[in-house]
């Protein structure tokens, strides 16, 4: 067993398969659903600032105001917005008391007006006066994909000053990764906080029909057990903070090496490369592990159950015992040893 878990733990590596320890390698065969996150996960998560639809005020003083709201952070969307502001030379005013509302979005006090850049959800519990109307234009710009935030200037009574459609490109191996899973009998389901246009259009690219969007995240550990309770043994694969407490709720969290360090603490496994294909082969390498195992013991105990009784009843010399001895030890290391001859996606033995 240590030998086969040494071998496993060690070829999967060598693909950039990170594995935390036996445990984590013994669970992972177990699964029968994963869970993606969308934004750097399913996606390239390097979105861009594709459209600004403008209320009551102009298409620059949106821009500069949400620039201003997210000055300074490293969030994908706010160097999105930094990056526009900066081609259209945008001067950008400083902003005062930013706080994140996590799940919902962030706001500032610029030049003494609070202004937030919010989720859908958030401007609906701001009670964003002419709510209904403007949700005619988020909607169509969720039918197309975009990734949807509301400008609003907070008050007693809350109001829309734009609307920030964002678009993030699905990572060109996220299909193939999908279907992967698939062949190895594993159902695959999208959990995101994104709107619920958005992540359709990433489901139905990536091939993936269950889609739960708009899913705070506190709220996707609780996701997490349900599929739990619906499939069997759940893979969560994050990589950014919001994504550590499904990570940890799941029975194997599965880390993007290009996402944070939270996120690869809670996990069990590290994809170094950030390439969803190694999603299939991690669990791929632990089921090939744990197959070793059982062939592993069953051998072992073929050569007690042969060997006691022919020893116990004086039919078996000791130099044929200790040859049988090191002949039993030598062939379940060597059928361990197979396990380096995995070649991963496309290449396996």
């Amino acid at each position: 067993t240590p030998t086969a878990v040494m071998a496993g733990t060690g070829v999967a590596a060598r693909h950039g398969i990170l594995i935390k320890d036996a445990e984590a390698l013994e669970i992972a065969h177990r699964t029968r659903v994963v869970a993606f996150d969308k934004t750097g996960t399913l996606t390239e998560g390097k979105p861009s600032l594709a459209a600004i639809v403008p209320f009551g005020i102009g298409r620059e003083e949106a821009l500069r105001l949400a620039a201003a709201v997210q000055r300074g952070s490293t969030h994908p969307l706010a160097v999105a917005v930094a990056e526009a502001a900066a081609r259209d030379a945008v001067a950008v005013p400083a902003a005062e008391r930013m706080r994140t509302v996590a799940g919902r979005g962030v706001e500032a006090v610029v030049e003494r007006r609070t202004i937030a850049i919010a989720s859908r959800r958030w401007a609906m519990e701001m009670g964003v006066a002419g709510f209904e109307s403007l949700e005619v234009d988020a909607a169509r710009l969720e039918g197309e994909g975009r990734t949807v935030s509301w400008l609003v200037e907070a008050g007693p009574q809350a109001r829309a000053l734009a609307l920030l459609a964002f678009g993030d490109a699905l990572k060109p191996e996220a299909a193939a990764a999908v279907a992967s899973l698939g062949r190895l009998g594993i159902t695959t389901v999208l959990v995101t906080g994104d709107n619920r246009g958005a992540a359709l259009a990433a489901g139905r690219l990536a091939g993936i029909d269950d889609v739960r969007a708009g899913v705070l995240p506190e709220e996707k550990a609780a996701v997490v057990a349900g599929l739990r309770g619906s499939h069997g043994a759940v893979a969560m694969v994050g990589d950014g903070i919001n994504d550590a407490p499904a990570l940890a709720a799941a029975d194997i969290g599965i880390a993007m090496g290009t996402g944070t360090d939270v996120a690869m603490h809670a996990a069990g496994i590290t994809l170094m490369r950030g390439d969803l294909s190694l999603v299939a082969d991690s669990l791929d390498i632990s089921r090939r592990t744990y197959a070793k195992i059982r062939q592993n013991l069953f051998w072992a105990f073929v050569y007690n159950v042969v060997g006691v009784p022919l020893a116990a009843l004086g039919l078996l010399s000791p130099v044929i015992a200790g040859a049988a001895m090191a002949l039993s030890s030598v062939s379940v290391v060597s059928n361990a040893l197979l396990l380096a001859r995995w070649k991963g996606a496309g290449g396996r033995h």
